[in-house]
């Protein structure tokens, strides 16, 4: 269940048929009274929060939810106003795991979601990911395509491992830069595409499993 904190209508109604055609169910709240009285009766996997809210704002309604023992874990996503710095560092230091810059695309956010959900949800841990001729091996930390050793940098690898833990997904340029990275990272996102075409010749025959979804980013196509 994903809970949806947004006082636009429209833009909460947008936000939850997207959540839903993505196979996830989800609530809309317009305030922080509506959030908190759902709380009472039911604990989300993710709560989507708007920092522009009436009454409490969305800061404040984070220091509660993480000084509350039982939403202290809940994964949150900050929506903030482009240009809005302050907000965007206050709402990460006091514990959001990601955020949004609006306006943002519904894929751009359900990529997002997706992602702070696969960080937070505890799962036994792996030593090693593969996708067709792919291979990496996370204790060692080696790569190995369709059957030969291949170097990569540090970014390099972190960028094959989000894309052998989720084939198929679509990863914003944005996404990638957040999540590999850091979401502080103040780059621009050609520095994305440098690193994955690097990435692509190094991989050989391989590196055309990374697709370019055009006007929206990168995705690995195989099957595990």
């Amino acid at each position: 269940m994903i809970f949806c904190v947004e006082d636009d209508d429209a833009i909460r109604g947008l936000m939850l048929y997207t959540l839903n055609a993505a196979g996830f169910e989800s609530k809309g709240f317009p305030d922080g009274e509506g959030l908190f009285a759902a709380l009472r009766t039911e604990l989300p996997e993710l709560i989507l929060l708007d920092i522009m809210l009436p009454g409490e704002d969305g800061i404040s309604l984070l220091k509660r939810l993480r000084g509350q023992a039982a939403t202290a874990a809940v994964p949150v996503i900050m929506a903030t106003a482009k240009g809005a710095e302050y907000d965007k560092v206050t709402g990460l230091d006091l514990g959001a795991d990601d955020y949004l810059v609006k306006p943002f695309g519904m894929m751009e956010m359900v990529s997002r979601v997706k992602a702070v959900l696969r960080r937070c949800t505890p799962r036994q841990e792996r030593n090693s990911l593969a996708v067709n001729g792919l291979t990496i091996d996370l204790a060692e930390h080696t790569v190995t395509a369709d059957g030969v050793r291949v170097a990569l940098t540090l970014k390099e690898f972190e960028l094959l491992r989000l894309f052998l833990s989720s084939p198929g997904v679509v990863f914003t340029r944005e996404t990638l830069l957040s999540s590999v990275w850091d979401t502080e990272y103040t780059g621009e996102t050609r520095t994305v595409d440098m690193h994955i075409r690097t990435l692509r010749q190094k991989l050989g025959g391989c590196g055309s499993m990374i697709e370019t979804v055009r006007g929206v980013g990168y995705r690995l196509e195989g099957n595990p």
